[in-house]
């Protein structure tokens, strides 16, 4: 089936109030059947061997094969929900994911059984580039040429630098010095990409370097507004062969060099990359790290993630906001127009409305 073309499903589309709230997410298996029936839908058409897809199996079958993924997205709806409660709003919020069920797809389909004719969606990413950003405008396109009367679906903006989000994240840092030992190096962290991908991820006249550009201004706006003079950035969950160039450095890498090299022995690690506890948190972070390090005589305090507060569910109703009302917020730290980088910059991707 091929939906009408007639509606954009870019963010132009912005005057007018929706009738539903779609958030979109990754996916993750939900039991041990599904890991590597899940691996191979995020790896399709990548040429991953199946080696490699057994090896990130482990993670997942170390966490009893249930990724916590899906089960922190129906947290932050069920947040978003009591939001719009708060409101007096009934707008109903729909969940789909791009590698595992509920599909996107199905999800639409759903939509349109209800008479759903236009959607906002929220796509769990904060970040510009192809993964965080233009794969979901995909996501999306291919949902709605394979649906019938597919509603027009208006995506929310990137988010990396809204101050619900920096605020949110600059809380629990603070929380997280405030238990750690005294003088504890504070490093953010988020998930590395290819660096071909990351010089690509930008407009030409400022270089590319969207995504890591991102990280980084989000990184300086928490620290910020935590009070942190001085930090590291870091990058981790690489997947690629290591003949290809990833951002680096990788934190176990650095946390290590920390500890050999100026005998540093407590951090404080920021996921700035994720906005909740799943895989590339509670593996890569809370268990490979800490043991990486531990004989290194390094203590790890984690900080939160924003996902699950009710700050997070009233970022999402503010873009929410926006698209109804046609402009972005003006309030400090938002970006100057829907679609747009925080340096008023179009992605070269074209993933941003154009």
């Amino acid at each position: 089936m091929t939906a009408s073309t007639d509606a954009p499903s870019t963010p132009d589309a912005t005057s007018g109030q929706v009738d539903a709230l779609l958030v979109l997410s990754f996916g993750g298996p939900e039991g041990q059947d599904d890991v590597i029936p899940f691996l191979e839908n995020v790896t399709r058409g990548r040429g991953i061997p199946r080696e490699r897809l057994e090896e990130v199996a482990t993670h997942y079958r170390h966490l009893g094969g249930r990724s916590p993924i899906n089960d922190l997205n129906r947290e932050i709806i069920a947040n978003v929900e009591a939001e719009l409660a708060d409101r007096g709003r009934d707008l109903p919020v729909y969940f789909g994911n791009r590698n595992w069920t509920p599909m996107a797809e199905d999800t639409v389909r759903q939509m349109v059984a209800d008479g759903v004719r236009k959607s906002a969606v929220f796509a769990t990413s904060a970040w510009g580039g192809y993964s965080g950003c233009a794969q979901y405008q995909e996501d999306i396109a291919r949902a709605r040429e394979q649906v019938e009367g597919a509603p027009t679906m208006v995506r929310l903006r990137q988010f990396y630098d809204h101050p619900l989000f920096i605020e949110r994240f600059a809380s629990d840092l603070r929380e997280a010095i405030a238990s750690a030992a005294p003088g504890a190096r504070v490093i953010f962290t988020a998930h590395s990409v290819p660096t071909s991908a990351d010089e690509a991820a930008g407009p030409p006249s400022l270089g590319g370097h969207l995504y890591s550009r991102q990280v980084a201004e989000a990184s300086r706006l928490v620290a910020e507004a935590a009070g942190v003079a001085d930090y590291d950035l870091v990058w981790q969950s690489r997947s690629g062969p290591p003949s290809v160039p990833w951002l680096e450095p990788d934190v176990v890498d650095h946390v290590s060099e920390l500890a050999t090299s100026q005998g540093v022995t407590d951090v404080v690690i920021v996921p700035i990359g994720f906005i909740s506890d799943h895989v590339e948190v509670v593996w890569d972070l809370d268990t490979e790290l800490i043991d990486e390090v531990r004989e290194l005589g390094v203590t790890v305090t984690r900080c939160a993630t924003p996902g699950p507060s009710r700050e997070f569910a009233r970022m999402v109703l503010e873009l929410l906001d926006e698209v109804e009302t046609g402009s972005a917020q003006d309030r400090p730290g938002s970006v100057p127009a829907l679609g747009r980088n925080r340096d008023g910059a179009r992605c070269a991707l074209g993933c941003c409305g154009g």
